[in-house]
């Protein structure tokens, strides 16, 4: 079945206020709610200092509009499994309402420390997933995301929004440590800095080398950077666009068929995660709006509309992997999807 990914571009000489309501109609964004639904919001708030997440009057706009239809929103996301302003729900939320979230109740999907969660059965590289307790007892979800690149997984849009950012602490780690860390100990001098530079002092230096065996280690690129002699490298770094597809999998089995639509926003496109205050440079152009009832398409969209070879070169990873392995698990969709403009 073929999927139309509806797309405004993202044009400062028309009222994109307006012309976003368009296509929410066009592309029926809010078909997935009924009168009374509790409905998440996904999105993500930006670390503090990162300016370039989605920008809150069109947040307002996607909450007044599910109103309109009955449905009950919340705005809502998991938090992170690194020690930042956003890894327990008290700071999580101040960040929410410093970054101008303000237009709807914030509700921590995982709970004050991340404990709360459901753990469900998916597909793929994983074959369980830790999904956020808010994500998987809401009745429908609006996932609104930005398009960026990533160290990891090359790119993040509507599919690192779920598997990621709908699962607890624990679900994090799981999808991160399917990436290997190799540490060379002919080139290791056992200097330490690795231990130096990780926020969770985890690699030990054992004998004058360094180890890292700790289940806590989420594969951020720190100690790799910290290492003088070049001895850490990743291994299967390919796996991470897999565990994405799968987790996601495994998030959308908590909804009813048809419960979950997709708005992604492909303007200040970094090269680094709005997880991060300083995300790096704007690498591509602005592109648009996206809107679809399919996280495939909506992804494989955005792509097709940006020179994204510019994204796996960033990261050494194939940014279209983990849409084609969502689609192999079996999540509807396309990886050349059909656009329509609206204009």
């Amino acid at each position: 079945m073929c999927v139309t990914v509806h797309l405004v571009p993202w044009d400062t000489s028309s009222n994109l206020l307006e012309e976003t309501n368009r296509l929410y109609d066009e592309a029926g964004t809010f078909d997935c709610i009924q009168k009374g639904d509790l409905v998440a919001v996904k999105l993500h708030v930006g670390e503090l200092g990162n300016p370039n997440y989605v920008q809150p009057c069109f947040v307002h706009d996607i909450i007044r509009r599910v109103k309109e239809v009955g449905g009950k929103p919340f705005l809502t996301d998991s938090n992170t499994a690194y020690h930042a302003q956003r890894s327990n729900a008290y700071d999580h939320m101040n960040t929410a309402l410093m970054n101008g979230f303000n237009m709807a109740p914030f509700i921590v999907a995982d709970g004050l420390k991340s404990e709360n969660f459901r753990l469900v059965k998916t597909k793929g590289i994983l074959k369980e997933i830790e999904v956020s307790g808010a994500i998987a007892e809401a009745d429908a979800m609006i996932v609104v995301s930005h398009c960026k690149g990533h160290e990891l997984s090359g790119f993040g849009g509507a599919i690192k929004n779920l598997g990621m950012g709908c699962t607890p602490r624990d679900g994090k780690i799981r999808q991160h440590r399917s990436v290997g860390l190799e540490i060379d100990t002919s080139k290791c001098q056992g200097c330490g800095k690795c231990k130096e530079a990780c926020p969770q002092h985890l690699p030990d230096i054992i004998e004058g080398k360094a180890r890292n065996t700790s289940p806590l280690c989420m594969r951020c690129p720190v100690c790799i950077e910290g290492c003088p002699m070049e001895a850490i490298s990743y291994t299967h770094k390919e796996n991470l666009c897999r565990a994405l597809a799968s987790a996601a999998f495994g998030v959308l089995s908590t909804f009813k068929p048809s419960k979950v639509s997709y708005v992604s926003f492909a303007k200040d496109i970094t090269q680094y995660c709005d997880c991060l205050p300083n995300p790096g440079k704007i690498i591509l152009g602005d592109v648009g709006v996206f809107a679809s009832n399919s996280p495939v398409s909506i992804d494989a969209a955005f792509l097709s509309k940006v020179d994204y070879k510019v994204l796996n070169e960033a990261s050494n990873v194939d940014c279209m992997g983990q849409v084609i392995e969502l689609k192999a698990l079996g999540i509807e969709g396309e990886v050349k999807p059909k656009i329509k403009l609206i204009v």
